[in-house]
């Protein structure tokens, strides 16, 4: 999970107040210590630190408040505090007409980034493309190339070409014809003078009506000076932070950015396509708690399945027609999503079975779904459509899992899954049209948990 320590400490801290009989000098000193270390630990700035600290103190010596308000009111500001320093976030929202121009430094992941947004608006209906400008790095439009096939979006380059200007007034036509325009820019190991104006000049040219800067998080509270630093030059609209899943740093990089005056809009989470996450304090706030992050889910599974494929499948279902190969796709997109810990992590009341059963489960887990896929592989098409043919013959049953290399438990927990999945997709009418609601998700989580057998 992102800034896991970070989290587990908040997680503790807030326990500690929220369970206290007393709220004493001792208690709250204890408290403030905990905290410090916590954001110390994950890169924030020690004058920030400092600022939520002395509120902290100053509220629970304030004797105005009595009782079990104190208690919340620490909380709330603790709450309030940390918000604060993360940053507003930014929302982006696409226009008549949608250059996006993406800058930074040498291996902040432009590149890499480009091909999950354009996913990311693909899987939303959207047509979109890239163009290659990074005319100086060695094989830039052969790998801005390959990202974009990946993803299944369009890509315009010159692998011959020595002027980005010129590029683009190749391409210009071409680009009128989409929804949005992702273009690459060359980087440098540093923000000098050549780069600004190559930037400027072609931020000008494409007409870009976004600018975005990519960094990386592992290079903590240095980001706000390269974001001031990028803003002035160039005047950079928000900022994209990458690897946030594998630093400890992230959370310099998010808080000085917002120190800087600079929006976060997306942040990186892995290597995948999917692993694209808007930013949004409150929820990224609420998922580090252990509180979950429905809105992040959702909008996950938007990007792993069209909206039109999940109408199909819930038609299919509705006409009794769910198969053993929709329950395939249903798996494939799961895995699409990420680790089932850091699924879990999304789903509010998820967070405590995660700490019970332990990682080592939740891995165990994702390895017997892995095998219900070759047990569905090795049934004949009669059996994948009909599923219920197999809870009459136990040869059938006996053949699947010697052909998969599974065992006649696994065949038999698959089909138990699957009755599971079938009765819950039914539940999910309004997740096409984004219209689920947090009674509803909840309502899936319970059976989750019950149901699925670690």
């Amino acid at each position: 999970m992102i800034l896991e320590k970070l989290g587990s400490s908040l997680k503790k801290a807030t326990d500690k107040i929220a369970n206290a009989v007393f709220l004493d000098k001792s208690l709250v000193d204890s408290v403030v210590r905990d905290l410090q270390r916590a954001l110390i630990e994950a890169d924030v700035n020690i004058q920030l630190v400092k600022e939520i600290s002395e509120k902290i103190k100053q509220s629970a010596l304030d004797e105005r408040i009595k009782g079990i308000e104190k208690k919340e009111h620490i909380i709330k500001l603790m709450h309030d505090s940390l918000i604060k320093i993360l940053g507003k976030g930014r929302e982006v929202e696409l226009g008549k007409k949608n250059v996006w121009l993406f800058v930074g430094l040498y291996g902040a992941g432009k590149t890499t980034t480009i091909g999950k947004i354009g996913a990311y608006y693909s899987k939303r209906g959207k047509k979109v493309c890239a163009v290659g400008l990074d005319v100086h790095r060695p094989a830039a439009m052969e790998q801005l190339k390959q990202v974009c096939a990946n993803v299944k979006i369009d890509c315009f380059v010159d692998a011959n070409a020595s002027d980005a200007l010129v590029v683009w007034k190749e391409f210009k036509e071409k680009t009128k014809d989409y929804d949005l325009v992702l273009v690459d820019s060359a980087g440098r190991d540093a923000l000098d003078a050549d780069l600004i104006k190559e930037i400027k000049s072609v931020g000008k040219l494409v007409g870009a009506s976004e600018r975005f800067l990519v960094i990386q998080a592992d290079i903590g509270q240095t980001a706000k000076k390269q974001a001031a630093a990028f803003k002035e030059a160039v005047g950079i609209t928000g900022v994209v932070i990458t690897r946030m899943d594998s630093t400890a740093k992230g959370g310099g990089a998010l808080t000085a950015c917002a120190e800087a005056g600079v929006g976060v809009v997306w942040i990186g989470v892995g290597e995948k396509p999917v692993d694209l996450e808007l930013f949004e304090p409150e929820g990224f706030l609420s998922r580090m708690l252990g509180m979950g992050d429905l809105k992040a889910l959702m909008d996950k599974i938007h990007s792993v399945v069209d909206a039109k494929d999940i109408k199909a499948a819930q038609a299919r279902l509705a006409e009794g027609k769910f198969t053993m190969d929709d329950f395939k796709t249903q798996l494939d997109s799961m895995g699409q999503l990420g680790s089932f810990d850091k699924i879990m992590g999304m789903v509010p009341g998820m967070s405590k079975i995660k700490e019970k059963v332990g990682e080592d489960v939740l891995e165990s887990q994702q390895e017997k779904t892995k095998r219900w896929k070759y047990c569905i592989e090795s049934m004949t098409p009669a059996e994948r459509e009909n599923p219920s043919l197999l809870e009459k013959e136990t040869s059938r049953i006996q053949r699947i899992a010697h052909g998969s290399g599974c065992t006649t438990s696994d065949v038999r927990a698959l089909l138990k899954q699957f009755k599971m999945l079938k009765e819950m997709i039914g539940m999910q009418s309004g997740l096409a049209e984004g219209g689920i609601d947090n009674k509803m998700m909840m309502k899936l989580a319970r059976k989750f948990g019950k149901k699925m057998r670690f």
